[in-house]
């Protein structure tokens, strides 16, 4: 399971959480602008904006978590079991298997404005990559500077929704996450009034109390409303160092630890990265769960007018400054 925000300070930040029992090998990987991009049914790409993000690369095409294009459009998808629905072919669209949404809406599209449009004529089509990489249920959340929208493929079709939180966790669908919202509307970042009764003299204890009723389990529904309150509420200097710090406690409030989610084959989930990408300047941060340490790759260091992708491989091993 995974939690994806959009936030905003001087600059535009997107990232997300990967929750899962088990890493695929991901790495943050480069698309630049002349990588031929090959659709199973809508031909090839072979130029476009360049991309940075995180991916499985295999048969030399990276299979995107989450990425940003070079005009600071971002885009990640996450988790939707038992609602995603991925059809035939249609004639007269553009039939995009799932695996190849991010590169085909970030190749081409600037803004969500732009990225609206091309979702008028599209069907997500049931293709999957590999045997060795099936169909995943997903939906997806697209962020510029000024807006978000959740994507998602279902039964009744493709439904677009704008998103004005800016987060995106996993099922249900976003129609349910955004209503669950009303069953907390009384949380407060203040202490809270005496409402219980007139006859009783009620009392503040301790800080925080206006939270209280904030659910802190790793059910998607409470990551999604913990994520909610935490972004909206959040208070960020300007600077480099100060929102991209803040946007990794943002996601620390719905971090998992091992042991704490038990799947199948006694496995555990817990959150493998975290990412957070400055989209106006095209800096791709990380942490993992072993290593805590903010790590940077810039794309406008390297030559976004090649054709071969480049690939960075996670610094997995915890680094520890020590000061004496």
């Amino acid at each position: 399971m995974c939690t994806a925000i959009s936030f905003k300070t001087k600059d535009h930040y997107f990232g997300r959480t990967l929750d899962w029992e088990c890493s695929y090998g991901e790495g943050v990987t480069i698309t630049p602008r002349n990588y031929p991009f090959s659709f199973r049914t809508v031909g090839e790409m072979h130029t476009h904006y360049a991309l940075i993000g995180m991916a499985v690369t295999s048969e030399n095409y990276p299979l995107y978590y989450d990425a940003t294009n070079e005009k600071g459009l971002s885009m990640a998808g996450l988790n939707f079991p038992d609602n995603a629905y991925y059809g035939e072919k249609k004639q007269g669209v553009d039939n995009i298997a799932p695996f190849e949404f991010i590169p085909w809406i970030l190749g081409q599209c600037a803004t969500v404005a732009v990225a609206r449009q091309l979702l008028e004529h599209m069907n997500m089509v049931n293709i999957a990559f590999s045997e060795q990489f099936p169909l995943s249920p997903l939906h997806w959340i697209i962020s510029d500077r000024e807006e978000s929208i959740t994507v998602e493929s279902v039964k009744e079709g493709l439904k677009i929704y704008d998103n004005p939180i800016g987060v995106l966790t996993n099922s249900p669908d976003f129609n349910m996450q955004t209503f669950n919202l009303n069953n907390y509307m009384r949380l407060s970042t203040k202490n809270p009034q005496n409402d219980f009764s007139k006859d009783l003299k009620l009392q503040i204890y301790s800080r925080g109390m206006g939270g209280m009723g904030m659910p802190g389990d790793l059910s998607s529904m409470s990551r999604f409303v913990k994520a909610s309150f935490t972004k909206l509420n959040s208070v960020s200097g300007d600077t480099e160092q100060e929102s991209v710090s803040q946007f990794f406690h943002i996601l620390g409030s719905v971090f998992q630890q091992k042991g704490c989610v038990v799947c199948d084959g006694g496995k555990y989930e817990y959150t493998v990265f975290s990412s957070c990408c400055n989209a106006d300047k095209g800096i791709y941060y990380y942490i993992t769960y072993e290593n805590n340490q903010i790590t940077a790759i810039d794309m406008h260091k390297e030559n976004l007018d090649e054709k071969e992708l480049m690939l960075f491989p996670l610094i997995r091993k915890q680094q520890i400054k020590r000061q004496n």
